[in-house]
């Protein structure tokens, strides 16, 4: 059976969120290498506007069980 993952936003004050489940390892890798899953390289007023909310932010992903 092939493993699934699921992404997580993490903030840095602290807290997690789950936004995806049931990827596969390339969809995840693929999802977090795109510059708006973290505050320091997103540049979408959306991005921008959550970092200004809660402060630093970064996604990523682990196996989901």
């Amino acid at each position: 059976m092939e493993l699934r993952y699921k992404i997580i936003r993490f903030y840095f004050k602290g807290g997690a969120r789950t936004l995806h489940r049931g990827l596969t390892l390339e969809q995840a890798q693929k999802h977090c290498s795109d510059p708006e899953t973290s505050s320091r390289t997103a540049v979408l007023s959306l991005a921008k506007a959550r970092t200004a909310k809660v402060g630093d932010w970064f996604e990523g992903y682990e196996v989901d069980a």
